[in-house]
């Protein structure tokens, strides 16, 4: 199979019978790429009916390839997988990308093994080395204490997971115009390992940190497990998620599943409060891209403080304490004047 050097897949993410926002990230990858080696951007949702693909062309795809239409409305990794192969090999993308989310972690290297090609996962950047025109595939290694820059020269496509929240999905242009195009592909069924059974949603109160718009963090400077869960308060009192740095994690505060940095998510709230958060360039890196920073430090040199937008020197499980008390006070005042 020859690949198209200026062609780049992105591979849509679905959840139930739409497609998630995080999609548009991934476009938004492909577009920078492509606009560098003036190729194009192929949008694939697989086995499900797209709902506004036009929405899709308009945020940097140039076609979207609707596989399977409405054929495989749940998640199965089998059948999902031949989809993306299929349409690997009749389109030949130099370049296949897709958000380091279960299913894109799921998928990608089932097919980067039946294509025999490599694969680079979680990777934080991506770029065109113009020399050679590679895809250079940047993501943490070694517990996130050194940053690994990968090739892929000998084996095609250059395949990638891409951490969701790394790159800002670009601003619709409502006059971009594109393809929709729909292809259907035989479904190996007998091969399949896997049949859907039943879906339950988590019904913990807990804020997706992907997906929060305001962000609570605590770090090495809440001092305690019972400190921490001060940020438990002022998280709930903003209906903000709650996150976490590595060393907090590793003291026992908070579950690995709200770790923010190189070795856990990668987020872009509107809000970041970080409070006792040193600021290594670990943790920087998974929520640099955040609206706007607020952070809490008793220690005036502290990193967080230098790219924070708003900073508060002090105690930090003081402030907090503090803060949740004015939030809750303001809440209830506004709530009673109502």
């Amino acid at each position: 199979m020859e690949q198209n050097s200026g062609k780049i897949l992105v591979l849509a993410e679905t959840r139930g019978r739409t497609i998630h926002p995080v999609t548009l990230e991934m476009i938004a990858w492909g577009r920078m790429l492509a606009d560098q080696i003036n190729g194009t951007v192929d949008c694939a949702v697989l086995g499900i009916e797209p709902d506004r693909p036009e929405e899709l062309i308009r945020s940097g795809a140039d076609r979207v390839f609707a596989v399977n239409s409405g054929l495989i409305p749940n998640f199965l990794a089998t059948p999902l997988a031949a989809l993306l192969v299929r349409l690997i090999r009749d389109e030949s993308p130099a370049i296949v990308i897709a958000p380091a989310t279960t299913s894109g972690r799921t998928l990608m290297p089932i097919a980067a093994a039946r294509m025999n090609t490599g694969l680079t996962a979680d990777c934080t950047e991506l770029a065109i080395d113009l020399k050679d025109g590679l895809l250079l595939q940047t993501r943490p290694a070694i517990g996130g204490n050194v940053m690994a820059t990968i090739k892929t020269p000998h084996t095609l496509p250059q395949m990638a997971t891409v951490r969701p929240r790394s790159i800002r999905a670009k601003q619709p242009d409502s006059g971009r115009q594109g393809e929709i195009v729909f292809k259907s592909y035989e479904t190996e069924t007998e091969l399949c390992l896997e049949r859907f059974i039943s879906f339950t949603r988590d019904r913990a109160g807990d804020v997706n940190l992907e997906d929060a718009e305001i962000i609570v963090a605590g770090g090495k400077g809440m001092k305690s497990k019972e400190n921490f869960g001060l940020l438990e308060e002022l998280a709930e009192a903003l209906g903000a998620g709650l996150g976490a740095t590595r060393v907090a994690v590793e003291a026992g505060w908070a579950p690995f599943s709200r770790q923010i940095g190189l070795t856990g998510k990668t987020v872009s709230p509107k809000v970041y409060l970080a409070a006792g958060v040193a600021g290594k360039i670990q943790h920087l890196a998974g929520m640099i891209t955040s609206g706007t920073i607020i952070a809490i430090n008793e220690d005036p040199e502290s990193q967080i403080l230098k790219v924070a937008d708003l900073g508060i020197i002090g105690d930090a499980p003081t402030v907090a304490a503090e803060l949740t008390r004015a939030i809750k006070k303001y809440q209830k005042e506004h709530k009673e004047g109502d």
